[in-house]
């Protein structure tokens, strides 16, 4: 199977996966309904699904690693971060908090400014070394979970109540205006980084010979880390943190298709992060009758098979 019958065979699961969603159980008294309510959900998802997964390959590619991606790196838990702090500074119905647009482009700002700041370390330190790289992410990760917890507990009840929907993976709480927000912006960013793929590819020879090549190392590296912030923004925002989707993805990925070339490998990465979503989602929901969460499985399976890359990679 070449890699465009495989791009093929996950657009065509992720359409069925989609059509299910919207038209199951659809009659003449109930679609009205059931389609104001579906639509955003599913389009969630889908935007939700190629924003992490284009967000991470592009991110391993320029750390040259696969057990790094922006959700470990703390991007997820900063987001959260934000939430509390705009609670916490300004209160639960500011204008900041509810309306969605306005707090999405601040936790954009901020993360952006974050990634700035990440870019820094990035090239002050051994960017080779996967150690410092992994300490340094998980650092940054457990002091934005402290600070949430620590600012979370001093909170009012009722404002509590304002940020805790932000903490964990949802499906079923969508921000409708923000869904129609965030799709032009991910049709933006991610043009970007997809005109980029030919640069991209040349970061696999390592930054050494991708800089004797031409490629401004500085520039592509703070570029993209800017812009797999915003893409991390935007899932974050629709569904909720999910830390080690984008691990889990972005490996499968690379395991189905032999190919160094990022035309194939973000797209595929993004239509499998698509079907992924829906098809589990789908499971949940209707197998498993929401007895757990889409995202508490993603995290277990995901936290397995980040030990086992550990281990296999013998940096621990």
């Amino acid at each position: 199977m070449t890699d465009k019958h495989k791009m093929f065979l996950l657009l065509i699961l992720s359409i069925v996966m989609a059509g299910l969603f919207i038209g199951y159980g659809l009659t003449a008294d109930n679609y009205q309904y059931f389609l104001s309510r579906r639509i955003p959900k599913v389009l969630a998802m889908i935007i939700a699904g190629f924003a992490i997964g284009i967000a991470s390959f592009c991110f391993q590619t320029i750390t040259n690693n696969r057990i790094l991606t922006p959700g470990i790196m703390g991007f997820d838990s900063l987001y959260l971060l934000i939430q509390v702090l705009v609670v916490s500074l300004f209160g639960g119905l500011s204008v900041m908090m509810t309306h969605a647009v306005i707090n999405f482009s601040i936790s954009v700002i901020l993360m952006m400014a974050f990634s700035f700041i990440l870019f820094l370390l990035y090239f002050r330190y051994s960017a080779s070394n996967i150690i410092s790289m992994l300490l340094l992410g998980v650092i940054f990760g457990q002091l934005f979970q402290s600070g949430s917890s620590f600012l979370t507990m001093l909170m009012d009840p009722d404002e509590f109540a304002n940020v805790q929907a932000s903490m964990f993976a949802s499906f079923n709480n969508i921000h409708v205006e923000l869904v129609y927000w965030t799709l032009p912006v991910l049709i933006l960013v991610s043009a970007w980084l997809f005109n980029i793929h030919r640069t991209l590819d040349v970061y696999l020879l390592d930054q050494d010979n991708a800089t004797s090549l031409g490629v401004d190392i500085q520039r592509t590296t703070r570029t993209v880390l800017l812009l797999s912030s915003v893409l991390i923004a935007i899932a974050t925002a629709l569904i909720g943190p999910i830390m080690f989707f984008g691990l889990l993805i972005t490996n499968l990925t690379r395991e189905w298709l032999k190919t160094y070339q990022h035309k194939y490998l973000l797209t595929v990465c993004g239509l499998m992060s698509v079907a992924t979503l829906l098809t589990g989602q789908w499971v949940i929901e209707k197998a498993f009758g929401f007895e757990t969460t889409l995202s508490v499985v993603i995290n277990f399976v995901g936290g397995i098979y980040f030990l086992f890359l550990l281990l296999r990679s013998k940096v621990v």
